[in-house]
C-alpha cells in the first residue's frame, strides 16, 4: 500500500517537473524569438499581448485575468488536478517570460524567429499537455473538444488562433505580423501533436480474410509483430470468421499490405491512426 502511494506521488511530481520544463521552454521561445520580433502568440497569451498594447498594462496581469474563466471551465469539466496543473503552468510561464524579458532576442531575422520560435513554443506546450495540464485557457477548450471530435488538440488551437490573429491585425499589429503569426502556429501545432501523440506514427490494422492463419503466419515472419484473433461472424454467410488485429509503424505498413495482397488479394484491410501504445509488452522500437 505504501509502495503504491509512493509511486502515485512520484508520478505526480514527475508531471509537475515536466510542466515546469515545458513552461520554461515555451517562455524561451516566446520572449527570445517571437514577441521581440512582433510575431504574435495565440490563445490567451495572444489576447494578453493585444490587451497590453492597447492599455499599457503588464501582460502578466492579463494572463491571469483572461485565464480565470477557462480555469473555471477546466475545474468543472476536467477536475481539480487538471486545473491545479494548468494554474501552475500559467504561473511558471508568466514568471519565466518576466525573466527572459530582460534578455536580448536570439535573432532579428523574421524567418528564423518564426520557424525556430514556433518549434520551441510547440515543444513546450506539447510537454505541458502531455503531462496533463495546459499553458493557455484556449487549450482547455481544445482538449475538451478533441475528446468529442476526431480532431487533434493542435488543430483546434490553430483554428482558434486564426481568429485571434485577424483581431490583432485589425486592432494592433499589421497584416504582415498576422501572416507570420499564422505560419508560426502552423508549425507550432504540428510540434504539439508530435510531442503529445508521439514522433512515430502507429497504425492499427484489422484484416478480414478467408485464410487468416496463413496471413498471420506470414506477417509474424516478416514483421515480428504480435497479433490477436478477434472472433467474428459474417452477416450474409453466417459463418464464423477469425479477424486479425495488429499494430504496426508507418514504415511497416507497406510490407503488411504486400504480404496480405500476395496471399489474399480479396482480403479486407482497415487501417486507423493510433496516437500512442502502452502495455502488453509492446515495444515501439523493436516491434515486439
Amino acid at each position: 500500500m505504501a509502495a503504491t502511494k509512493k509511486k502515485r506521488v512520484l508520478k505526480e511530481v514527475t508531471k509537475f517537473v515536466t510542466i515546469t520544463i515545458g513552461a520554461i521552454i515555451a517562455a524561451f521561445g516566446l520572449d527570445l524569438f517571437l514577441v521581440p520580433n512582433a510575431i504574435l502568440d495565440g490563445g490567451v497569451i495572444g489576447l494578453s499581448i493585444i490587451a497590453a498594447e492597447l492599455t499599457n498594462v503588464s501582460m502578466s496581469i492579463f494572463l491571469i485575468i483572461l485565464n480565470l474563466p477557462f480555469l473555471y471551465i477546466g475545474y468543472r469539466r476536467m477536475g481539480w488536478k487538471f486545473t491545479l496543473r494548468t494554474l501552475y503552468g500559467v504561473i511558471i510561464l508568466s514568471s519565466a517570460t518576466a525573466f527572459f524579458h530582460h534578455f536580448d532576442p536570439v535573432t532579428d531575422d523574421l524567418f528564423l524567429a518564426t520557424v525556430i520560435g514556433a518549434v520551441i513554443l510547440g515543444t513546450g506546450v506539447g510537454l505541458v499537455i502531455r503531462a496533463g495540464g495546459a499553458l493557455d485557457g484556449t487549450e482547455i477548450i481544445a482538449i475538451l473538444v478533441s475528446k468529442k471530435r476526431t480532431i487533434s488538440v493542435g488543430q483546434i488551437v490553430m483554428i482558434m488562433n486564426l481568429f485571434i490573429f485577424i483581431l490583432a491585425a485589425l486592432l494592433v499589429f499589421s497584416w504582415e505580423t498576422a501572416m507570420y503569426s499564422i505560419i508560426t502556429y502552423f508549425i507550432a501545432f504540428k510540434m504539439i501533436d508530435v510531442v503529445v501523440e508521439g514522433m512515430e506514427e502507429l497504425k492499427s490494422v484489422t484484416i478480414i480474410s478467408d485464410v487468416p492463419e496463413e496471413i498471420a503466419e506470414a506477417l509474424l515472419k516478416q514483421l515480428g509483430r504480435g497479433m490477436t484473433y478477434i472472433q467474428g461472424q459474417g452477416v450474409f454467410s453466417n459463418e464464423p470468421k477469425k479477424i486479425i488485429y495488429t499494430i504496426v509503424s508507418r514504415i511497416e505498413l507497406s510490407t503488411l499490405r504486400s504480404v496480405v495482397e500476395d496471399i489474399d488479394p480479396n482480403a479486407l484491410v482497415a487501417i486507423e491512426n493510433v496516437a500512442d501504445v502502452s502495455g502488453s509488452n509492446f515495444d515501439k522500437s523493436s516491434g515486439h
